[in-house]
């Protein structure tokens, strides 16, 4: 008795430590110099909390933990280690599929255990249960839709069709209309028709996952992630009121309330409802509008050899980072050149978008991996008015984030989304593979302005041929 309380006191403490450094890890987060640091403080509580949870003394058997812990590393190594930058969009749309599916197998294990418990769970268990396995089927398949738009193997259009609101209407409240009649019944698994009602909640979840994302575009993919990562955490912490863990309430609020609150400020920044993101009802609200038609319109095309001139006489660069350079693995390419710069007496800021690329913070993370200092990266507000005293900027794969569209034609999908104001530096520089629309499929205005050169080609490739020219200068 006395060694089972000693334990226990040691995994409430060990709880403590994790939740700790979770809340530490999620503060060091919100700067990019202390994002390092608040990583591996987030890891080290993930450490506490697992060594605390082995040591829990309700445990009977451990042969299927180690069978887990084994098979979990063998899979979480490769994707951590080798799975490139450009991919880290789709592996964390997966790792929040893989959560899910663990929290709701969890759920309907919990569910069945109630067959020979008379009375069942009780009303706050029940919900707990119920909630845990709604919004963990949900994201498992939501997630891997994600992963599918992310990849490609699912197109990235919006996908929409005849009466789609009122069926996601239909298949939500039934959902939800099923689990209110299993809180109230508190049956868990001891009757049939609790067994078929919990069944068919989980199945029409399932499918909420996936009518919750066919309809989102490409361009909204940063908020599809953030906020599945908000399901998948608010989904672990009814996990833990669900089965009394401590440490999965705590690690669950912090995911699913950082995600959330991610997931209003990239609506923002993008200009969307946030009403709309919830129902999964956005990426299209405007399909129907006609963007302009580049026709008549010609853009100037300009050499690696005259883009570095521009570039190594400039006294005032801002770079903008998009997906291209992601796709190129520019990013150390990158690097070089603004050092270049920096060692011929310019100044060099990256402008980062909120929303660019694939998942939030993107840009940060690569330009991070490049050894980019943090103090030259400057988010939206703290750019923008510095466009007009900048002598070149440097778009490299960015699109509907720098379209003017977005501020000056009422008719464009993009319209009143918050861009960077790249049109208003002296000279701008657009290195792309070609002339493919983005995301949001239009047009953008800024590569037809008199002030705009393209650069076409890959952005690794031109770039250390634009480094090249500029050493020799």
């Amino acid at each position: 008795m006395i060694d089972q309380q000693i334990g226990a006191l040691f995994v409430q403490i060990a709880y403590i430590g994790a939740s700790a450094a979770f809340i530490l890890g999620l503060r060091g987060l919100t700067k990019p110099e202390t994002a390092r640091r608040g990583m591996q403080l987030a890891a080290f509580g993930m450490l506490l909390a697992i060594v605390g949870t082995l040591l829990n003394h309700e445990i009977v058997s451990y042969q299927f933990i180690i069978i887990g812990l084994v098979v979990g590393s063998a899979i979480g190594l490769p994707m951590g280690l080798l799975v490139p930058m450009t991919a880290m969009p789709q592996r964390i749309a997966v790792s929040h599929m893989f959560g899910a599916l663990a929290v709701t197998l969890v759920g309907i294990a919990e569910f069945l255990h109630y067959r020979d418990v008379p009375g069942g769970p009780g009303v706050i268990k029940m919900t707990a249960l119920g909630f845990e396995t709604l919004f963990g089927a949900l994201t498992i398949t939501g997630s891997f839709m994600a992963f599918g738009k992310l990849q490609g193997f699912i197109t990235g259009r919006p996908v929409t069709f005849p009466a789609q609101k009122v069926i996601n209407a239909a298949v939500f409240f039934g959902a939800v209309g099923l689990y209110a009649a299993l809180v109230l019944t508190q049956s868990g698994g001891s009757t049939e028709s609790g067994l078929i009602m919990f069944a068919v909640m989980t199945v029409l979840a399932l499918v909420i996952g996936v009518t919750l994302v066919l309809p989102i575009g490409g361009a909204d993919m940063p908020v599809v992630v953030s906020l599945l990562n908000s399901y998948a955490g608010l989904a672990a912490s009814a996990t833990g009121f669900a089965i009394g863990n401590n440490i999965l309430i705590v690690a669950g609020a912090l995911d699913g309330a950082s995600g959330f609150i991610l997931s209003i400020l990239m609506s923002k920044a993008m200009n969307r409802s946030f009403a709309n993101v919830l129902f999964g009802a956005f990426g299209g609200e405007k399909a129907a509008v006609s963007a302009k038609s580049a026709e008549g319109l010609t853009t100037r095309s300009v050499t690696p050899e005259d883009a570095a001139m521009r570039i190594g006489y400039a006294r005032n660069v801002i770079i903008v980072p998009g997906y291209g350079m992601a796709v190129a693995q520019a990013q150390h390419a990158v690097r070089e050149l603004a050092e270049l710069i920096e060692k011929r007496g310019g100044r060099v800021r990256f402008a980062i978008h909120p929303v660019a690329g694939r998942m939030p913070g993107h840009m940060n993370v690569l330009l991070a991996e490049a050894n980019v200092p943090y103090d030259h990266l400057f988010d939206l507000d703290e750019i923008n008015e510095e466009f007009h005293a900048c002598d070149v900027a440097l778009v490299l794969g960015a699109n509907d984030v720098t379209n003017p569209a977005a501020k000056g034609d009422p008719s464009s999908p993009i319209y009143g989304m918050p861009i960077l104001n790249v049109q208003d530096a002296e000279q701008v520089i657009v290195v792309k593979r070609g002339m493919a629309t983005g995301f949001a499929g239009i047009e953008n205005e800024l590569f037809y302005l008199d002030k705009t050169s393209m650069l076409f080609g890959d952005a690794k490739s031109v770039l250390s041929q634009v480094v090249t020219e500029v050493k020799g200068l």
